[in-house]
Parts: C-alpha cells; sequence; structure tokens
C-alpha cells in the first residue's frame, strides 16, 4: 500500500512568522522523494504538517485523499522519525518501545523489527536515554522501517551515525522498499551520498516550493566540462560556471544549464570530455539568495 500526498495553499504561522507560504504539492504515492532545503528553509515544518502533528493555519493537507490533523485512520498509516530520535519515552527500554509501535501500527513487522536490532547492534534491554546518539538515531530508523507504514518520512533520521551505519541505513531502506513498495520522503543534508536513492527531489525555500523535479530531470540542469585549462576556460566564458577544480594543467568547470547539440561537437571536437554536475553543487546553486530571489524562473528546464 502507497499513500499520495497533496497539500493546497498551505500555510503554517508561529506567531508573526509565517514557515510555509501556501504550498501546492501533488506527489503520487509510491516513490522515494527527497525532501531538500537550506536551515530554516521549512522542511521539519512540512514533514509535521504531513505526520498530522501540526494543524495548517490555512489551507488543505490530505495523505490518500484523507485529512490528517486529528484523524487517527490516516494517522496510523504514516510514520514521521524526526532528527532528535526520541521515538517513545526516554526512560522506556527499547524492547518496550517496539511493543508500544507494534500496538499503534496496524502495518508493523515485529519478525523485521529483531531483524533490524540485531543488524543495528542494538541491545534490547537499554533504555532509550542510555543509548548513545548514534544508536538513537539507529532506533529510530529500527522503528520507522519495521513499522512499514504507506507514507514513512525520516527527518535528518541519519544524526550521529556513522559513515558504515548511514550506508547500512541507506541499503535497507532501498532493499525493503523494493520488497515492500510505500511512499518515503527524506529530508537530509548529506545530499550526495543520499540522493542516489530518490526518484523525485522536492527543494523548498523560505517556506516555498523552490523546484519539483524528478532525479534524473535535475541532473541534466548541469554538465561538467573537464580539459585543458585554457580551453574549458575559452568554452565556459559566458556560461554560469558553479564552480572550478584543478590538477595541475587539468581543469573541470561545473556549468549550470544545458549544453545545445551545437556546443557538446564543439566541446568534443576541442577534446573536452563532458560530465554531470553533483546534486549537491545544483541545490546550492538554485538556493543561492540571488537565485532564489527568482524562485518562479526555476522551475522550468533552464534559468
Amino acid at each position: 500500500m502507497t499513500l499520495s500526498i497533496q497539500t493546497t495553499d498551505l500555510r503554517i504561522r508561529y506567531g508573526d512568522t509565517e514557515a510555509l507560504h501556501g504550498l501546492d504539492l501533488d506527489l503520487p504515492g509510491g516513490k522515494i522523494y527527497g525532501l531538500l532545503g537550506r536551515n530554516g528553509a521549512g522542511k521539519s515544518t512540512l514533514l509535521s504538517a504531513l505526520a498530522g502533528f501540526r494543524k495548517p493555519s490555512a489551507g488543505t493537507v490530505l495523505v490518500g485523499g484523507q485529512p490528517v490533523f486529528e484523524n487517527v485512520t490516516a494517522t496510523t498509516k504514516i510514520c514521521l522519525i524526526r532528527e532528535d530520535g526520541w521515538v517513545g519515552d526516554p526512560t522506556d527500554n527499547i524492547g518496550d518501545i517496539l511493543e508500544m509501535a507494534k500496538y499503534l501500527r496496524p502495518s508493523w513487522d515485529d519478525t523485521y523489527a529483531n531483524e533490524l536490532l540485531d543488524r543495528f547492534a542494538l541491545p534490547r534491554k537499554k533504555a532509550l536515554n542510555a543509548l548513545s546518539r548514534g544508536q538513537r538515531s539507529a532506533f529510530g530508523v529500527v522503528v520507522g522501517l519495521a513499522s512499514r507504514a504507506p507514507l514513512t518520512m525520516f527527518d535528518e533520521a541519519h544524526l550521529g551515525m556513522d559513515a558504515p551505519t548511514r550506508q547500512l541505513f541507506l541499503d535497507e531502506l532501498l532493499r525493503d522498499y523494493l520488497a515492500n513498495p510505500r511512499t518515503f520522503v527524506i529530508s537530509t543534508h548529506l545530499i550526495e551520498e543520499q540522493s542516489p536513492l530518490f526518484e523525485d527531489v522536492l527543494i523548498i525555500d523560505r517556506g516555498r516550493v523552490l523546484l519539483h523535479e524528478e532525479l534524473d530531470e535535475l541532473r541534466t540542469r548541469g554538465v561538467s566540462v573537464t580539459g585543458p585549462a585554457e580551453v574549458v576556460e575559452d568554452f565556459v566564458a559566458g556560461l554560469t560556471v558553479l564552480g572550478r577544480q584543478r590538477l595541475g594543467p587539468t581543469v573541470q568547470a561545473m556549468v549550470y544549464g544545458t549544453l545545445d547539440d551545437d556546443q557538446r561537437r564543439r566541446a568534443r571536437g576541442r577534446g573536452l570530455e563532458l560530465g554531470p554536475v553533483g546534486v549537491q553543487d545544483l541545490f546550492i546553486h538554485l538556493t543561492s539568495a540571488e537565485n532564489a530571489t527568482n524562485a518562479p524562473n526555476l522551475t522550468g528546464a533552464d534559468a
């Protein structure tokens, strides 16, 4: 089972501050969505609204076609794991917390939960507040994955994990997604590490949707140009260069925008190598102060 997400003119205010400004989303179910944004962009606020934790100040939130705020029927199908890793009473041991999660989630898989505890080497009899920061994050991942919730969301759930544990998390998420399709939303700052999972990328900036595209489409927004320094600099003159890397006489310039067939022929004719640009570099460019100001122009193929 998978759940779609729709928001219409979604606005959330904290006093005089409007954290979300009229968000309109239409996200089909059964995909892995990457939710990207700078600090304070509104990512956590959006996830809280989707999980039914926060009432919209205006507009609507529908998950699977149903409103979620104060709707138990809807929220039992949704699981949000927050960045702090607190998924129960801090003084309870993690075995008792899993029993409570089993009670709250009709889709819960108890066998899978215990398998994950072993994979992440988590002690069943330790209290949640006795776990290290990384262990607490890993336990949050266990709860999120074992919930098998039709909509499962991770908000910076990797915090505190070391690199091998983060890789285990990503491998396990993809493996279980393929075996048990559902809708995932992953909010992260580790863009290059986690973006290979994403099917669609959603970027929000200052409480507004800046971009929503398939990952492969987003990658076409940039191209790397590699070759002798003089030849590269001559070729990219007049183009938007995101950055450069130099190794001896060789330079790689990262260019924002697509190259037409004539430009590609000229590049090959001059011995230049063309390649993709990392999602993180594109994200930094798209959310820069200058480009964020012109956000409506960033939703097309080029900007």
